[in-house]
């Protein structure tokens, strides 16, 4: 992404809800060479910061609800957590879960957009959000999957402020024109059971090397690798819980 820095309307975070937080640490830390640390209050709920070398990059958290399934979760920063959430309702969205605040570090509330895409806000307090972008083992770009495109359309930058650059395959999500994130339309080979989602893409060394290691850790490969325009390799994976996410080369933002 053309963002290195946490901005308001941006991607500030992302969360990884697993079934299994201990094999997800070991995962990711030997993926990403992330190194994890637990709040120990237990009113944390075991939430584990993820961090590369000591920069937070990312969380990671047990399944809080029956049913819930492991997924990464992103995170966009706000000003005002209650007033994004109200205009998130007014758009035609949801709130699923508050807003909240979160100890000092923060208020956050967990959204929907129209067509059922589960994401994040975020108004910073204590703690602002990553640290680090666009660095290997770093967030460096965040896709929504809809089948309704134009609506997605509309209501993003109507909550968010962003702006579109539209193409005849993919959008691009942007703050005063510096794109962070894109838009691609679940087609027939997306199954009817697979919602509308968020899915984070992470930047490494080397796509097809973190591929392999993927495949090594047993993680499944959802898009091999493949090439794009501008140069940029990007691939899509499953972790061992069944979480999916994607890696794309360092360097090659936007």
């Amino acid at each position: 992404m053309k963002i290195d820095r946490v901005v308001t309307g941006g991607p500030c975070w992302v969360e990884l809800g697993t079934a299994d937080p201990a094999a997800g640490q070991v995962f990711y830390g030997e993926l990403f060479g992330w190194r994890a640390e637990t709040d120990p209050r237990p009113e944390a709920g075991g939430y584990t910061m993820l961090l590369r070398e000591d920069a937070p990059v990312a969380a990671l958290t047990p399944l809080y609800a029956p049913g819930q399934s492991s997924a990464w979760a992103v995170s966009f920063a706000v000003t005002d957590a209650d007033a994004t959430a109200t205009a998130v309702t007014e758009a035609g969205g949801r709130v699923v879960l508050g807003p909240l605040d979160v100890f000092d570090a923060g208020r956050f509330a967990v959204v929907a957009d129209p067509a059922g895409a589960v994401f994040a806000l975020w108004q910073p307090r204590a703690f602002g959000g990553a640290a680090v972008f666009n660095q290997p083992g770093s967030l460096g770009w965040v896709e929504l999957l809809t089948r309704d495109v134009p609506r997605a359309t509309r209501f993003y930058p109507e909550v968010l402020d962003w702006s579109v650059t539209a193409g005849e395959w993919y959008t691009q999500w942007g703050i005063d024109g510096a794109d962070f994130g894109g838009m691609m339309r679940m087609d027939e080979h997306f199954p009817a059971s697979v919602p509308a989602h968020w899915r984070p893409y992470f930047a490494v060394t080397s796509v097809d090397d973190t591929v392999r290691e993927a495949g090594r850790l047993g993680a499944e490969t959802l898009m091999a690798p493949m090439d794009l325009a501008g140069g940029r390799r990007i691939a899509v994976l499953r972790d061992p819980q069944g979480a999916s996410f994607g890696v794309y080369p360092a360097g090659t933002e936007g």
